[in-house]
């Protein structure tokens, strides 16, 4: 079992904080959000982790190799961080997506219950996490289930009536799962245009063909840190397990 994390990305809607940090780094609870996520990992029983970094990466390697020197954990380098978005980040891992695998945003803080939760869902190729609430904002990754859970659409546009949940950003892919989604993330990046697609973009697609599983995690602790605020709310919430 592995992990892939993407955190290539800056976090310009954090700065002054990334300036010259990246998001993946900030403190929460006198931890990094990327120490989080690898402990959570671990603790659920995942030990081989990629990381997709591209904004002062060598500050991620700083932290690999002074907290993590004996553990499998690899950090490959995305030199279109600034120009592109997370859909090539996918790219530069797709030889990592040879066997079952989750692959999680770099500003999502989980706890391991909530990865045990999804390790142990029903089998499908790939399975989106979800979580539920009363409204849906602008910045939300919206998700239109069936009446079966399954995924007839994931995007920030989906119109209101249709949105049955959001995605956390963390996907599990298994059985023909990798290579479909590496597939498809070749075919895709054969046009420029996609440079500024999210990988989201490609689920969206691989829903239409029935591909796409939902897991609710609801109940579960999970943050996405995005604004400033996020970073105290996060503290908050995860304080009790640092």
């Amino acid at each position: 079992m592995k992990a892939i994390i993407l955190s290539a990305g800056q976090g310009r809607r954090l700065l002054p904080l990334t300036e010259n940090t990246p998001k993946c780094l900030l403190t929460v609870a006198d931890k990094p959000v990327l120490a989080w996520q690898i402990d959570a990992l671990q603790r659920a029983g995942i030990d081989e982790i990629t990381i997709v970094a591209g904004f002062q990466i060598a500050l991620i390697e700083t932290l690999r190799n002074e907290r993590y020197q004996n553990h499998n954990i690899n950090i490959l380098f995305n030199p279109f961080y600034e120009v592109a978005d997370n859909l090539a980040s996918c790219w530069i891992a797709r030889h990592v997506m040879d066997r079952d695998f989750l692959l999680l945003n770099g500003d999502t803080l989980i706890e391991p219950a909530l990865l045990t939760k999804v390790l142990n869902s029903k089998t499908s190729p790939i399975t989106l996490s979800v979580d539920f609430k009363d409204q849906y904002d602008a910045d939300d990754m919206k998700v239109q289930l069936d009446a079966d859970g399954w995924v007839k659409q994931v995007s920030k546009i989906v119109p209101s009536h249709q949105v049955n949940a959001e995605s956390i950003g963390l996907t599990y892919f298994r059985g023909d799962g990798p290579r479909i989604f590496s597939e498809a993330i070749e075919s895709a990046l054969r046009h420029p245009a996609e440079l500024k697609s999210w990988y989201l973009s490609i689920i969206d697609a691989l829903a239409k063909r029935h591909l796409v599983n939902s897991c609710s995690i609801q109940g579960h602790r999970w943050c996405e840190i995005d604004f400033i605020e996020d970073l105290s709310r996060a503290g908050m919430m995860f304080q009790q397990s640092s």
